[in-house]
């Protein structure tokens, strides 16, 4: 159970950390479309590089705070049945969504990304189109990066489950 408790506490950590520091991309992402909507429609001037920027910077929003949005509990779920469920209950319900769907689609998604990444940074990919950006090889790594996180975050999810079934076992006697 120490190895379990350590594990939670150092994968918090690192969620709370990468979660504050990917917030800042939210604020970057509405400065960028600000300037977009600016310059396209007062200035009559459109750049390719700048739509680029927004969906690069959406794109690292969404993928490396999904941790951090499953450590908070924000994420999609069915709440019709979950919120009449007992505390243990709801910690056997996500011990399974995590086993059986959360940590294989991440590992999957993990594995299946690993040679598009890789290709990606041999070819040094960047933007097909005139006047975008360069290093699309290095947005490409967030995927596996930004999935590791999420499955990490889960195995911590699933260990927190599992505390709380011991502790209701331990104060009840042994249900």
């Amino acid at each position: 159970m120490r190895f379990l408790r350590a594990y939670i506490r150092a994968i918090d950590v690192l969620t709370e950390r990468t979660g504050h520091a990917v917030s800042w991309l939210a604020l970057l992402l509405v400065l960028v479309v600000v300037y977009d909507v600016f310059t396209r429609y007062v200035l009559s001037l459109s750049s390719v590089a700048v739509q680029e920027l927004e969906w690069h910077i959406f794109s690292l929003l969404f993928l490396l705070s999904a941790a951090y949005t499953l450590k908070h509990n924000k994420h999609v779920r069915v709440d019709v049945f979950y919120v009449r469920l007992t505390e243990k209950q709801r910690a056997i319900v996500n011990i399974i969504g995590g086993v059986l769907f959360l940590l294989p689609f991440t590992c999957i998604v993990v594995f299946a990304s690993w040679s598009f990444v890789s290709n990606s940074f041999f070819i040094l990919e960047s933007s097909p189109d005139p006047g975008g950006l360069p290093y699309r090889f290095l947005l490409k790594a967030a995927i596996p990066l930004g999935f590791v996180l999420f499955m990490i975050q889960g195995v911590a999810e699933v260990f927190r489950s599992i505390l709380v079934i011991a502790d209701k076992t331990d104060k009840t006697g042994g249900e």
